[in-house]
């Protein structure tokens, strides 16, 4: 179920809040939770299980770690307690990395195999007919919320909950499950069970679902088909490729940030308040500032559970270096079990490193801020490539094809008729607006006016309308 379909918008979405509200304020987690199974388990309850699984080993985690305090009066002891906490911490991470591993690499495992022995004339050895693995939706994304849950409780940064109910939502809360953002245990544990419902909370809720439902469907789907244009073709001009390669880069951040969006909107109508998950990222001037503003659940959480544990910027130059690589290229390989990603992480680790090293770099400076602006925006773009692409040769060959070295075919001309249609261009154009222009969501619904209240109701309106005659309606973050 996805949140710019019909059968959500006014099937489960009217009647979840409808339900929620009635319901009494001490059953509202239970309530929630069951609403959010349902939700969850919509495509396939079997998921439900393994959703469940996860809570149940990291509620009891949280509890053995809240009930062994490493304080006592013998230094043997505390060693002994110490000893027991990071045990259960080591079964959490294991638990939850292990059926992430599992459920999202087992299969990229077998055809990265199954390749190497196809390399090395083992042809006869590979496991063509072994079983393949269903990948859960939103498995990334929980199982991370769900950790970070274990860790800030065995670092002492939050206390452990009592209430299984109460940490079954956390985990499952249906507005970010499947896409995110990645909501921290401490940023929602006091609104767990003291949360207010006023009704500016959940008009400016409804403006954020509006608004982001806009980008998914007036902007994210068709910048994603002249996208899949230039990428589908097998052949493609250069200027073609060019105007595909930014057409993906608005999709991705319209369809990613809408959902963001929508998902904060949803969190505010149930009382709410999710942290900012995108701050303008492509006006950013630098791939450092960039991954400051994009999905910034995400990028924080490799900061804090990662980058910092390794030892972050403390160990000087080589180990930065060192530790920046790592983050990137495992952050890469996070979004997908493919060699793609974990190029397209090696880049983005690069990139830092790079700047890193010209930080202070005259030549950086003198430079105009839209030129860094500009600079940065094509660096994201060149790189996303990798992550469209459907494989790493057509990954190669679409940046031969930017530079006119792609091989030229009879149909090659057909894809520039599908790009360079009037609406195409004027999307493209709208977008980079809006991108580089105007207020991001969270401060345009700040404060709510009339004229802002009809710009929503507008929005809505249009995109339910679009939805009647897209069949393009794909969310590229539900297959992280």
């Amino acid at each position: 179920m996805v949140f710019s379909s019909y059968l959500f918008l006014f099937g489960f979405l009217p009647l979840a809040l409808a339900i929620y509200y009635l319901t009494p304020r001490r059953a509202k987690q239970l309530t929630l939770a069951l609403l959010s199974y349902i939700f969850y388990g919509w495509g396939n309850p079997l998921f439900c299980l393994l959703m469940l699984a996860t809570t149940v080993v990291d509620y009891v985690a949280g509890r053995c770690l809240g009930e062994i305090s490493p304080a006592d009066s013998t230094v043997n002891s505390r060693l002994n307690k110490n000893r027991r906490r990071r045990l259960i911490l080591l079964i959490s991470i294991v638990c939850n990395l292990g059926s992430l591993g599992f459920f999202k690499y087992w299969n990229f495992g077998i055809e990265s195999y199954n390749l190497l022995l196809g390399q090395l004339g083992l042809g006869n050895y590979a496991w063509e007919s072994f079983f393949r693995v269903a990948l859960p939706l939103g498995i990334s994304f929980y199982t991370f919320q769900s950790l970070s849950y274990t860790i800030d409780v065995y670092r002492g940064n939050t206390k452990p909950l009592r209430s299984f109910i109460d940490f079954a939502c956390y985990v499952a809360m249906f507005p970010q499950l499947v896409a995110g953002p990645i909501v921290r245990f401490r940023d929602v544990a006091e609104q767990l069970s003291n949360r207010t419902h006023t009704f500016e909370k959940f008009a400016r809720g409804t403006a954020f679902f509006c608004v982001g439902l806009g980008k998914k469907v007036l902007l994210a789907n068709p910048c994603g088909q002249i996208a899949d244009a230039a990428y589908n073709a097998s052949s493609v001009s250069a200027a073609d490729a060019w105007v595909g390669m930014f057409a993906y880069s608005f999709q991705i951040y319209f369809d990613f940030s809408g959902y963001s969006d929508m998902a904060i909107g949803l969190g505010l109508m149930l009382g709410f308040i999710f942290a900012k998950n995108f701050d303008s990222p492509y006006q950013a001037k630098s791939i450092t500032e960039f991954w400051q503003r994009w999905h910034i659940s995400l990028s924080t959480w490799l900061r804090d559970y990662l980058y910092i544990p390794l030892g972050g910027n403390r160990l000087g130059y080589l180990r930065t270096n060192i530790n920046l690589a790592i983050v990137m290229i495992l952050g890469g390989i996070w979004h997908g079990a493919a060699w793609n990603f974990l190029i397209w992480g090696a880049i983005q680790g690069g990139w830092l490193i790079a700047e890193r090293s010209l930080r202070g770099s005259v030549s950086l400076k003198v430079l105009p801020e839209w030129t860094r602006c500009g600079l940065t925006f094509l660096g994201v773009s060149l790189a996303f490539i990798f992550f469209r692409a459907d494989n790493l040769q057509r990954a190669v060959e679409y940046i031969g094809s930017l530079f006119g070295l792609g091989v030229t075919e009879a149909q090659t001309g057909l894809v520039g008729s599908l790009i360079w249609q009037p609406f195409s261009i004027t999307i493209l154009v709208i977008s980079a607006v809006i991108v580089w222009f105007c207020p991001q969501t969270w401060d345009w619904t700040k404060t709510l006016t009339f004229p802002k209240v009809i710009i929503a109701l507008l929005l809505f309106w249009l995109s339910v309308a679009m939805l009647t005659v897209q069949d393009y309606n794909p969310f590229i973050y539900f297959i992280f």
